[in-house]
């Protein structure tokens, strides 16, 4: 058992969580005559760092993911779906939004695609909570912060809301909340072509290559916030504001989370940063999940697709889960980190 420990250890610290990476870089700054305990310097170690792990993590991460992905393109996905009724349908959809597109934004096109052929709404709604909430990439992620566990119990409360979220919709019956032009649109079904090994890995290259381009930006804006507080911010006022003293946090955390616009790779630098000035996991993690589902130019975009009831449905539906994941982590931060 002891072996396995390691070898998880080893596996979490060195090969996800890169930690030879930041020694190199430290020693490297040290070489060239630069004090790393030195708050500047200490933040540009901070910066170069993260930003390599991430990026590195990331190009691995989406190019499998991509691959994956190409078994599932938008028709074959409606397929599937339809095969399934009533939670079995939600669940379907939730799992299928973990090898669908890293943020809201991204998701958007596919719900309204899937809407528009015909899927039940409610199981459309549990594939676009799950979609920017939980994915493989923020499994492998989390895990290389947090540790196995929190990744796990993460993901596993992220495909209840996305079902529950669904279920909740469908059982109002809000159809009639949905544009027109999405319910009249033309229902196309064409047969996807059958790729070849090559094919794939080439789409599986240029979705690498895209998404990349698209967060790269987000993931510098993410580091650069993480090397602030990692090195900058007291510790004693992350503690007050979203620690254990705070009882709000977690509300307070949703909210702030709510008109960033982000995903999984740009904000899991700011929650690492959070976590080792004393913030609560639960915290950081209801932070993160509003930042990744409810940002608001998604909520924008959404809001072209479905009129502002349903919209209000959907955004509460998700905040309140968010909250109540949160109190959750909180609760059994002490048995799991």
């Amino acid at each position: 058992m002891e072996i396995l420990k390691s070898i998880w250890d080893f596996i979490q610290n060195q090969v996800l969580g890169m930690k030879w990476l930041n020694e190199l870089i430290g020693n490297l700054l040290s070489a060239v005559g630069l004090d790393t305990k030195n708050r500047w310097i200490g933040s540009l170690q901070f910066f170069i760092y993260d930003v390599i792990k991430i990026v590195v993590l990331l190009c691995f991460l989406i190019f499998i993911i991509s691959y994956i992905q190409s078994f599932f393109p938008p028709e074959r996905s409606k397929k599937i779906l339809g095969r399934f009724h009533g939670i079995g349908a939600n669940l379907a959809a939730a799992l299928l939004g973990t090898v669908t597109p890293f943020c809201s934004c991204s998701s958007i096109p596919l719900f309204m695609g899937f809407t528009s052929a015909g899927l039940p709404l409610g199981v459309t709604f549990s594939f676009l909570i799950s979609s920017p909430m939980v994915d493989l990439g923020s499994l492998v992620l989390l895990m290389s912060i947090f540790g196995p566990k929190v990744a796990i119990i993460y993901v596993i409360l992220g495909l209840i809301i996305a079902v529950i979220g669904g279920t909740l919709i469908e059982k109002f019956h809000m159809e009639k909340y949905v544009e027109s032009f999405i319910m009249t649109a033309k229902r196309v079904d064409i047969e996807s072509p059958n790729l070849t090994k090559k094919e794939r890995l080439v789409y599986a290259r240029e979705q690498m290559l895209s998404t990349f381009k698209k967060v790269f930006p987000y993931i510098l804006i993410g580091v650069g916030i993480g090397a602030v507080i990692h090195n900058w911010i007291p510790q004693e006022w992350i503690a007050n504001v979203l620690g254990s003293n705070n009882p709000f946090g977690v509300i307070l955390a949703t909210i702030v989370g709510v008109p960033m616009y982000g995903d999984i790779f740009g904000t899991i630098p700011v929650a690492e940063a959070l976590l080792t000035k004393g913030a609560q996991l639960g915290t950081i993690l209801s932070f993160m999940m509003a930042v990744t589902t409810l940002s608001l130019p998604s909520m924008i975009m959404l809001r072209k697709a479905i009129k502002p009831k349903l919209l209000a449905l959907f955004i509460a539906i998700c905040t309140v889960g968010i909250i109540i994941v949160g109190y959750f982590f909180n609760a059994i931060q002490g048995l799991i980190i």
